[in-house]
């Protein structure tokens, strides 16, 4: 069978599992994706060299990030809220993988001073940053917000990144060939893009306030790509599908005691994440992409929510992320 041939039974395999969602987004569209498509290992990568900035490192999909990206040789930097606990996982990863280049930076995403503060830190430290993968972030049935008096899941998941990525361009830039890499969630293809509804207040529900901050994350992936088009940084999002951690176990425990058995490993939830993170083929070639399993994917499933993705409102995100992390004063000034 030639290279054509496999191609082409793959999208139609792909096609297949893609429709039942439950098919696609558990084990089982991992398991047969991997095998049909015949993905390279991800242990076969050597990342000796290459400096990963890693956000909500000490657990779920950014542990398991951390730990595949340490054995292929990365240096890494940890990014946790918990001083001692992030000391405490880069300790294991390095007994567990050897690797002793793995630095620790602490800041909860949601607390932009703090995020300015490790943005320096890692400037001085690391001049040149291959990779961000953007993991923090966690689905709370409580409704908080930060200092600035922002929401604490939007601030988080949405403002904390955008302002990070902001302030570490120049060490991006410095590499000469980097990557910005957002973790979502499918939870953002049932909701809308809306910026004046994107906090909510006395409706809150954590599922629906998670969904929403997904939904302005895999938008301003498009974005960002579409500000680099000289490709100096690339910016990729991506669902992982439903994988078993502690933050699902927790925040959703209905859903995960239901769908428990055909839940992904951290390390199948992590799959595509470092994938794009290490392989200098496709993701290379492309920018501004949604994936889920190693291939490109719509953002949109729904024609509700294509409809509330309109220039003006992308525009009108951009500009309130700027508001939001501070970053139009700092211009202004």
């Amino acid at each position: 069978m030639n290279d054509r041939s496999t191609a082409v039974i793959s999208r139609i395999v792909d096609t297949a599992i893609e429709a039942p969602i439950v098919t696609s987004f558990t084990r089982i569209g991992y398991a047969i994706r991997s095998r049909v498509e015949h993905w390279t290992p991800l242990a076969e990568y050597d990342l000796t060299g290459r400096v990963m900035l890693i956000t909500g490192a000490t657990s779920g999909l950014g542990l398991a990030a951390a730990e595949i990206l340490a054995g292929c040789g990365a240096e890494l930097i940890l990014l946790g809220r918990d001083a001692t606990k992030t000391e405490r996982v880069r300790h294991e990863i390095e007994q567990r993988t050897g690797n002793t280049k793995l630095t620790t930076a602490v800041a909860d995403m949601g607390d932009l001073a703090a995020v300015r503060r490790v943005a320096a830190q890692i400037l001085v430290e690391h001049p040149a940053l291959h990779v961000i993968m953007h993991n923090a972030g966690a689905l709370s049935d409580k409704r908080t917000v930060n200092a600035d008096g922002t929401e604490m899941t939007i601030a988080s998941q949405v403002v904390g990144p955008f302002l990070l990525t902001t302030l570490l361009l120049p060490a991006l830039q410095a590499a000469g060939s980097a990557r910005v890499i957002t973790m979502s969630s499918g939870g953002m293809y049932a909701t809308g893009l809306t910026i004046s509804r994107l906090e909510m207040g006395d409706d809150y529900k954590g599922s629906e306030q998670y969904a929403r901050a997904k939904r302005a994350q895999v938008t301003l992936n498009e974005m960002w790509a579409d500000k680099f088009t000289n490709r100096e940084v690339v910016f990729h999002a991506l669902h992982p599908g439903w994988a078993d951690t502690p933050g699902v176990e927790s925040s959703l425990p209905k859903f995960h005691k239901i769908v428990g058995p055909l839940l992904r490993t951290p390390n199948q939830g992590a799959d595509t994440a470092v994938w794009l993170a290490a392989d200098d083929g496709l993701p290379l070639a492309s920018t501004g992409k949604f994936w889920l399993d190693r291939r490109q994917r719509s953002i949109h499933k729904l024609p509700s929510t294509r409809k509330t993705d309109t220039p003006q409102r992308r525009a009108e995100l951009w500009q309130w992320c700027l508001d939001r992390s501070g970053l139009t004063k700092s211009a202004s000034t």
